[in-house]
């Protein structure tokens, strides 16, 4: 008979182990996905008004993204403004491929949440904008460039993580 309870315990355990969610779910990679999109959509609206500050002091060009646009042939898709093409490729990676990355690498990042991850994240992500959207600045307009946008880069980790902490909190999540 003990044996038998001993059983039935062990079921019992093994059944609650089977009603935990399953990772390789359709659905769950889903959700984890619009959880990225979500997260790099706030974080790049974050990295934009820090942009738009630094373009009205003159510590950076918005012109910059036609760059991005002409380099992927991208700018005929609209003639009049290039730099909106390559603003809106700029936005693709920012929702795509960076919350990709740190979904990915995230948990070996230093931090308690993965807001706090993120500030890190934004500064590795600001070694290459810095060295690819340069335009030649100088003088204060170098620093204030430089500056600016390593405030945007960690706003942008920041808001990233933000929505990954707040969302993956839910029960259908697995971020």
């Amino acid at each position: 008979m003990a044996d038998n309870d001993t059983q039935t315990v062990v079921d019992v355990d093994v059944g609650e182990e089977a009603a935990e969610p399953d990772f390789d779910t359709l659905t769950g990679i889903v959700v984890d996905g619009l959880i990225g999109a979500v997260g790099g959509l706030v974080g790049t609206a974050a990295m934009t008004a820090v942009l738009l500050v630094a373009a009205t002091i003159g510590a950076f060009d918005l012109n910059s993204f036609t760059t991005l646009a002409e380099l992927t042939g991208t700018d005929v898709l609209l003639p009049g403004n290039p730099a909106a093409v390559g603003y809106l490729i700029f936005l693709a990676g920012g929702m795509v491929t960076w919350p990709l990355l740190f979904a990915s690498i995230g948990s070996y990042l230093p931090g308690e949440k993965y807001a706090t991850k993120g500030v890190p994240y934004g500064f590795v992500l600001w070694t290459g904008f810095s060295l690819a959207f340069y335009e030649g600045y100088v003088g204060t307009s170098l620093v204030l460039y430089l500056l600016l946008t390593l405030l945007g880069h960690f706003a942008y980790g920041f808001a990233l993580g933000a929505v990954f902490d707040y969302l993956s909190k839910r029960p259908t999540t697995l971020v």
